[in-house]
């Protein structure tokens, strides 16, 4: 695969439907949709529009880029599923994508040094990943009452990541920056079609659950099974 991959990206994590192609290192169409449902009826035909404003079809991709999250749990398996499905028909890699990596991209966040990303979760909560020199370190996370302070000099970036950085201490810097998708998605492919350039785009895309689902099997005792 050259430098430059054709590649479309698309998203379906939030209250969004969201795609970009990227062809020659530039965005060439891309498209926006928010809606809190109906994702799963609205991506393919999105997809499509996309390609039809650049031009091009289904076979003139060379790679997928798709958002893994975190996020809602439905719309994370609807992109992801469309992914790899669209993947094994085309013989093309499908990349996916954190949310968490797509902010760092967007932010500038320093490669070097330990950083702390968070994202807003539910319930007033937050996604939390680290990273060292440019990789995550660990598993993300998801807290709602507070987490332990990052280690001395860590960089804190994402939402109110400045009050955060103040009541922690410890020299922590702070980045102020929020996930918007209609930019976001564009950062997406970027990322993304630097991942399919290396040859090595890495392992097959997977959705980010970082938190146990809302859903909970009943407590009740079942219903009696006559023989």
């Amino acid at each position: 695969m050259g430098s430059d991959p054709t590649l479309l990206a698309f998203d379906t994590s939030a209250a969004h439907c969201a795609a970009a192609l990227l062809s020659g290192g530039q965005i060439r169409a891309m498209a926006f949709d928010e809606m809190a449902r109906g994702q799963a009826e609205r991506l393919m035909p999105l997809l499509e529009e996309v390609l039809t404003e650049a031009g091009l079809g289904w076979g003139d991709l060379d790679a997928l880029g798709v958002g893994t999250g975190p996020g809602n749990f439905t719309g994370i398996r609807i992109s992801v599923a469309a992914a790899r499905g669209l993947a094994l028909a085309r013989g093309i890699d499908a990349i996916g994508v954190s949310g968490f990596d797509v902010l760092r991209g967007l932010a500038g966040a320093p490669e070097m040094g330990a950083l702390a990303v968070h994202l807003p979760g539910p319930r007033d909560g937050r996604y939390w990943q680290d990273y060292r020199n440019g990789l995550p370190e660990g598993a993300p996370l998801y807290e709602r009452e507070g987490r332990a302070p990052p280690e001395p000099g860590a960089t804190l970036l994402g939402p109110e990541a400045e009050p955060l950085a103040r009541a922690w201490g410890a020299g922590h810097a702070a980045h102020d920056a929020q996930l918007t998708w209609p930019e976001a998605i564009a950062e997406l492919a970027r990322i993304a079609a630097q991942r399919a350039a290396t040859g090595a785009p890495g392992p097959r895309a997977a959705p980010l659950y970082v938190r146990p689902a809302d859903a909970a099997p009943s407590r009740e005792a079942g219903p009696v099974i006559l023989t």
